[in-house]
């Protein structure tokens, strides 16, 4: 389970995170998910209880990642605009924020995912991938080296976390 963490955590974390840094966060992650109520023992400070709708061990992971790696929003402006601050101003992008206001779901997703994929073309471009269950919002992804969705989606389902491409994802439920 750990490795299968580590290396699901150093995908999605697209170099956004340090080796020692995805190694605890599995350990943690590891440690709820093998013995819930141990972990939650010895850490009095976690703030889970059984009404979440994802295991502890999954809470640990998704909770770990921080704003640069899990974009979490309730509007396709709003995630837009955090993963624009994740790259920070020497990244330039075609695409705007203002640009998604006034667009339906999929058109500004799949906006999102064209410009995202035009960057780091050597890795395959990146891919929006919706992760886990929403707790407080309408939308939490994170994104993907295109080269490296299928392996992220593998490792997703063996740790037992939920995850689908978002745009492919939407398509499927605009068109049920």
């Amino acid at each position: 389970m750990k490795a299968a963490l580590i290396e699901l955590i150093g995908k999605i974390s697209s170099g956004c995170l340090g080796d020692a840094d995805i190694e605890r966060i599995a350990d943690e992650a590891a440690q709820a998910y093998a013995d819930p109520a141990a972990f939650l023992a010895a850490n009095p400070d976690i703030n889970y209880d059984d009404s979440f709708p994802i295991p502890l061990g999954e809470w640990v992971v998704i909770g770990s990642l921080p704003d640069t790696v899990l974009f979490q929003a309730d509007t396709y402006v709003e995630l837009f605009e955090g993963i624009l601050a994740s790259f920070g101003p020497g990244v330039a992008f075609n695409l705007k924020p203002k640009q998604l206001a006034k667009t339906e779901a999929l058109t500004a997703l799949n906006r999102i995912q064209i410009q995202m994929s035009s960057l780091n073309k050597e890795n395959g471009g990146y891919t929006l991938v919706n992760i886990s269950q929403l707790l407080d919002d309408e939308l939490q992804m994170v994104l993907v080296y295109g080269n490296d969705v299928p392996r992220v989606l593998e490792l997703c389902a063996e740790v037992g976390i939920a995850a689908a491409p978002a745009l492919e994802a939407l398509k499927v439920a605009v068109h049920v």
